[in-house]
């Protein structure tokens, strides 16, 4: 017995000795774990997957590459004004050369729209344009024509002949919301196609003295002189807004950019495609935003309507009823609350066909039917 126990101590003693051996030599023949070195933290997995997954499904690229092919520059020209004294060697020996004007080009981009050709752009960037050629990001060139301008919203249809030309999608930029990632693609400076990127900033930018009809998307993507009349895209490459006017102190972008909306840009093209021009309503009214001290005065609540100061005498307006100190709630159902949505719902409305109208009055609120008349542009300013 005393053997046994003899050889057991000798054996526990050894088998010690070679694990404190193995351990202090070959740590890793005892450890059972995975192999560390496969293993990947959870949180370097999910960033390296988050990372790999912006490079290839961010949508920037892709929207880019969707859109820009659609996005074309526009290069425009106007010929030399001889002065009518110019003939006049008396004229000509005090003024020299002064007396004739020198050729003057113009620079901005356009959207394709329709495998027919038509470009939607802006009408500041063709007005009074002698000859528009438009250039496609593929290189090739042609001339284009003029379908017609709508000076009241900024736009412009040109048209090409070419065949097989990219068409962007239309979007629907009433979804739009404040903080979607947005992209400009246009021709800044004529250095060639560019893309920038932002975001929406706001939406429905009124009473900037841009246009009569104002619905801006504005945007902090950068947007430069010659992005007029370029794209506005969202991730999928849709087209959100037609680029046209910054805020700048310098000239150059500020981070703060307007683009007209695609919705209205589909009514003006459907408009003038169809008809030649845009036919817009008018009932004859003078209206005004109604702040707390008028709503006050009437007894209102304020936002609850435009107040009508003034109606045109035997204008629509008036034939159907309506009186100074109206409040006009809604037009052919749509709430109007500023008058910027009260102009924009009554050019909406189709001429010669009735539309009712909210009205509230000290007395309660009550409907009348308002048959528009078709609206008449303002004349064209001179602008030499």
């Amino acid at each position: 017995m005393k053997r046994l126990w003899l050889v057991f101590a000798q054996s526990v003693t050894v088998l010690l000795a070679a694990f404190f051996v193995i351990a202090t030599l070959k740590p890793q023949w005892l450890d059972r774990r995975p192999n560390l070195s496969t293993v990947v933290p959870v949180f370097q997995s999910a960033a390296s997957t988050s990372l790999e997954g912006s490079v290839s499904t961010s949508g920037f690229s892709g929207a880019a590459r969707v859109a820009s092919p659609a996005v074309v520059s526009i290069n425009t020209s106007k010929a030399a004004v001889n002065n009518i004294h110019s003939g006049d060697p008396w004229f000509r020996f005090f003024f020299g050369d002064q007396l004739q004007t020198q050729p003057q080009t113009g620079l901005g981009s356009g959207v394709i729209v329709s495998p027919a050709g038509y470009i939607l752009t802006n009408n500041h960037v063709i007005e009074e344009a002698d000859e528009i050629q438009v250039v496609l990001n593929d290189g090739r060139k042609s001339i284009a024509q003029v379908i017609g301008t709508d000076p009241e919203t900024d736009l412009a249809i040109l048209k090409i002949s070419l065949t097989e030309l990219p068409v962007i999608t239309l979007g629907n930029s009433d979804a739009l919301l404040i903080g979607d990632q947005v992209l400009a693609i246009g021709n800044p400076f004529g250095v060639g196609q560019t893309v920038t990127s932002g975001i929406v900033s706001a939406l429905g930018r009124t009473q900037l003295g841009i246009n009569t009809f104002e619905n801006f998307i504005q945007t902090d993507a950068a947007i430069n002189p010659g992005n007029s009349g370029g794209a506005l895209v969202d991730v999928n490459g849709h087209l959100m807004g037609i680029n046209t006017a910054i805020y700048s102190r310098s000239g150059g972008s500020m981070g703060i950019g307007f683009a007209i909306p695609t919705s209205t840009a589909r009514s003006v093209l459907e408009s003038i495609v169809r008809d030649g021009r845009v036919t817009r309503g008018w009932i004859g009214v003078e209206p005004q935003d109604l702040n707390p001290e008028l709503a006050e005065s009437f007894g209102i609540a304020s936002g609850s309507g435009v107040i009508i100061t003034g109606v045109l005498q035997n204008g629509p307006a008036a034939q159907a009823g309506i009186r100074p100190g109206d409040v006009i709630t809604s037009v052919a159902g749509r709430e109007v609350t500023t008058v910027a949505q009260l102009l924009s719902a009554v050019a909406a409305l189709q001429p010669g066909t009735p539309a009712a109208m909210g009205v509230m009055r000290r007395d309660g609120i009550t409907q009348i039917d308002v048959t528009p008349g078709r609206r008449n542009p303002p004349p064209r300013q001179d602008q030499r």
